[in-house]
């Protein structure tokens, strides 16, 4: 919402996924128009190895937990993985070894997807590898008057598991913060 306050209510949200539908969009019409030009099994293998890396082993250890914490490693790949920084690194190494080529367009079009289409950003260790809606974010909404929205995926939402919860302050730090107000 601002430097502040970095969370999204859902209008911002969804506003910030059409962003990157745009950005689907335009690397969709540009694979359209050089499709002949695209060597599709280079392609394919630029695209799988972001999620065989930064997605899959993650989505593997939480289901397994069994609501135990992950390691954050899980995290740190699925956000290295899922970088624009990184996938544009990739993209000026292979321009430098192997040359430029209309297969790379793969990269930014699975970013764009996993953001624009499944709302799929970078993953904070404070929750869930999985998207489960949290207490917590649930109560700021309707601090702030918005609607909640619906579960993600689920029928119900399931309990959040597999992170660790922010330690709650003792009374030293609570007798800190209410002499700073």
């Amino acid at each position: 919402m601002d430097q502040a306050n970095p969370f999204e209510t859902p209008r911002t949200y969804s506003l910030h996924r059409a962003e990157y539908l745009v950005g689907l969009a335009v690397t969709t019409g540009l694979m359209i128009a050089h499709l002949g030009d695209i060597r599709w099994v280079p392609a394919v293998a630029l695209f799988l190895y972001i999620d065989l890396i930064g997605y899959i082993p993650g989505a593997i250890a939480f289901r397994r937990s069994g609501g135990r914490p992950i390691s954050k490693v899980y995290y740190v790949l699925y956000n290295v993985m899922h970088s624009l920084i990184t996938q544009g690194a990739v993209a000026a190494l292979w321009c430098w070894l192997i040359g430029p080529e209309w297969a790379l367009l793969v990269l930014p079009f699975h970013l764009f997807g996993d953001r624009g289409l499944f709302g799929n950003f970078l993953k904070p260790f404070a929750l869930p590898f999985e998207p489960v809606r949290q207490p917590g974010y649930l109560r700021l909404l309707d601090d702030l008057g918005v609607k909640h929205p619906k579960p993600v995926g689920h029928a119900t939402d399931p309990v959040p598991v597999g992170h660790v919860p922010a330690a709650r302050p003792g009374p030293a730090e609570r007798a800190q913060r209410e002499a700073v107000r």
